[in-house]
């Protein structure tokens, strides 16, 4: 635990997800839980919306546990990967891609008049 000092931003693997939080193996040995109040400064209804199981993410040392040889750790202020924060899923509507069918046309059309005036 002598590598690592609260504050530090580190490089972990996602070993485990529960509904209380993450577990993460640490790069330079060790390991981490992000609680789920540390996960986001809104309200974490699923933690698999932020991490997937085995990902390699960034987490703040908040707490160190010398005696368990476990850090406590955070991502809600910093930026822990290169995608969203939150994934949203897609829902799909009754109409389908008949929007895109009815509309790629025009906006084709549209894209090509704006292309034309600018050149």
């Amino acid at each position: 635990m002598n590598n690592y000092k609260v504050g530090d931003v580190v490089i972990g693997h996602v070993t485990g997800i529960e509904k209380y939080g993450i577990f993460l193996s640490l790069d330079l040995g060790g390991s981490g839980l992000i609680h789920i109040s540390e996960i986001s400064n809104s309200f974490v209804r699923n933690i698999n919306d932020y991490v997937d199981l085995d990902e390699v993410i960034k987490a703040e040392v908040i707490g160190i546990d010398d005696s368990k040889k476990r850090l406590k750790l955070s991502i809600k202020n910093i930026n822990y990967r290169n995608r969203p924060e939150y994934r949203s899923k897609i829902c799909e509507t009754a109409n389908g891609f008949s929007t895109l069918k009815n509309n790629l046309d025009y906006w084709i059309n549209e894209k090509l008049e704006e292309w034309q005036e600018k050149n």
